[in-house]
C-alpha cells in the first residue's frame, strides 16, 4: 500500500481570486537558455550511456551558468563584441567497468546543438564560449541504478503540480509559445527568442506585459520597429480571444523611449536574446516544470532541468505531479481544481513516496466520496508505472521548464 491521501482543498478556486499573477520566461531568456542546455546535456548523456550499456549511469547537469556577453545592435545590422560564456558543471560518469565515455565532448556538442536550434540568429561558434567542467561521479552513486525494482530516491524532496490551468495561465503560456514558434519566426524574423510574458488578472481584467527582444538586422529604422511592436499587440489580442472573454490589455516593451532618436531607446539585440548584452542566467531561476511561474499556486523551488531522470525526485516528482493532476481533471468527473504534492524519503524506492497527497476543489453537487477512490487509483497507477516519466524525459517528450 502506498501512502496516498485524497482530501478536500480548503482554498479559494483560482478563478475566484481577486488578483492572479503568472509569468513565463521564453526560450531565449538567459535563465531558460540555461535550463534548456542543462536538459539537453542530460538527455545526451542518457542516450550515450544507453547506447553503450543499455542503461543510464548517474549524472546531474543542473548547474549551467551563463555569463552575458557584450553587443552593439544597430538598425539594419549590429555585432557581438564579447561572446556569451556558458559553463557546464555537475557530475557524470566518464568511465564504468572498463568502458570510457567522451563525456565532455558529448556535453559540449549537446549544448551547442541546443543553442543553434533555439537562438536562430546566434552564431554559436563565434558568439559563445562553451566550457565543460562536469566532474566524475563516484561508484556508490552509480550502484543505485543497478538495484532490482524501482530506483531508490537520491534525496528527501518533494514535487508539486496542479490542474487545470486558469485562463491567464493558459494565455501566458500560449502567448510565448506562439511568438517563439518556428512558423511565427518565419513570418516575423525581427522578433527574437527572448520573450518574457507577465500576466496580471485583476478580477475580470487581464493585463499582459511582454518584453520582446528584437533582432536589429531585420529592422531598418525606428518607425519600422514601432510598427512591429504594435503588430505584436494585435497578434496577442487576437490570440487572447481564444482563451478568455475577459477584457485583455497588452503592453509590449514598455521600457522603450519613443522620444529617442537612436537605437539606445529600444529593445534591440543582434541575436534575439539579452544574454548577448548583460543579462546572466542560471538553471532553476525561471519556469517551473509546467512551464510557468505562478505564485498563486503551490510551487517547488527545485530545478527540474538537468537532473537525472532515473532517481532524482526533484525532477521526477515535479513532472509526475503535473501528469497526475492533468490525468485526474481530464478523467474524473466533478473535480474543479486539484493540487498534487509528492514527498520522497532518501533511500526509499521512488514508487513508494513518503506521502502522495491530493487536495481537491469539487464542482457543485459532488462529494468527496464520489471522487476519492478514482483519484487514489490514478495516483497509484502513475506511481506503479513511474518509469514512464524516465522514458519520456530521455525521449524529450516531457517539459521541464
Amino acid at each position: 500500500m502506498r501512502n496516498i491521501f485524497v482530501k478536500e482543498l480548503n482554498q479559494t478556486y483560482i478563478e475566484d481570486l481577486d488578483i492572479e499573477i503568472v509569468e513565463r520566461k521564453g526560450i531565449g531568456h538567459p535563465d531558460s537558455i540555461s535550463d534548456g542546455i542543462a536538459e539537453s546535456v542530460s538527455k545526451a548523456l542518457c542516450n550515450m550511456y544507453l547506447d553503450e550499456l543499455g542503461g543510464v549511469l548517474h549524472h546531474n547537469t543542473d548547474e549551467v551558468q551563463l555569463t552575458a556577453g557584450e553587443s552593439n545592435p544597430k538598425f539594419g545590422g549590429g555585432e557581438i563584441l564579447k561572446p556569451i560564456d556558458i559553463l557546464l558543471t555537475g557530475r557524470g560518469v566518464s568511465e564504468y567497468e572498463g568502458t570510457k565515455f567522451p563525456l565532455d565532448r558529448v556535453a559540449i556538442e549537446a549544448a551547442k546543438e541546443y543553442l543553434d536550434d533555439t537562438i536562430i540568429n546566434l552564431n554559436v561558434e563565434t558568439d559563445t564560449v562553451v566550457e565543460c567542467k562536469i566532474g566524475h561521479g563516484s561508484g556508490d552513486l552509480v550502484d543505485v541504478f543497478k538495484r532490482d525494482g524501482a530506483p531508490s530516491s537520491n534525496d528527501t524532496s518533494f514535487g508539486v503540480g496542479y490542474a487545470p490551468f486558469s485562463e491567464v495561465e493558459s494565455l501566458v503560456l500560449a502567448t510565448e509559445e506562439l511568438l517563439n514558434s518556428k512558423a511565427f519566426k518565419t513570418r516575423h524574423p525581427a522578433v527574437g527568442q527572448d520573450i518574457k510574458v507577465m500576466g496580471l488578472r485583476e478580477n475580470d481584467k487581464i493585463i499582459l506585459t511582454i518584453a520582446c527582444a528584437m533582432v536589429s538586422k531585420y529592422i531598418s529604422d525606428i518607425p519600422e520597429y514601432i510598427a512591429i511592436r504594435e503588430e505584436l499587440k494585435d497578434i496577442v489580442l487576437d490570440l487572447a480571444s481564444k482563451y478568455t472573454t475577459r477584457d485583455v490589455t497588452v503592453f509590449v516593451n514598455t521600457a522603450d523611449n519613443d522620444d529617442s532618436a537612436s537605437e539606445a531607446g529600444y529593445y534591440l539585440t543582434v541575436t534575439g536574446t539579452s544574454a548577448e548584452m548583460g543579462d546572466d542566467g542560471s538553471v532553476g531561476r525561471g519556469n517551473r516544470a509546467n512551464g510557468l511561474i505562478a505564485p498563486c499556486r503551490p510551487m517547488s523551488m527545485e530545478a527540474s532541468s538537468g537532473k537525472n531522470p532515473i532517481n532524482h525526485v526533484g525532477k521526477i516528482y515535479n513532472i509526475l505531479s503535473n501528469e497526475i493532476a492533468n490525468d485526474v481533471v481530464n478523467n474524473v468527473e466533478g473535480i474543479k481544481q486539484i493540487h498534487i504534492m509528492i514527498l520522497s524519503q532518501i533511500g526509499k524506492p521512488i514508487d513508494q513516496p513518503k506521502a502522495a497527497s491530493s487536495q481537491i476543489i469539487l464542482e457543485e453537487g459532488f462529494k468527496m466520496e464520489d471522487v476519492d477512490k478514482k483519484v487514489e487509483n490514478i495516483i497509484d497507477t502513475w506511481l506503479e508505472d513511474i518509469s514512464v516519466i524516465t522514458e519520456n524525459v530521455v525521449k524529450g517528450k516531457t517539459r521541464t521548464f
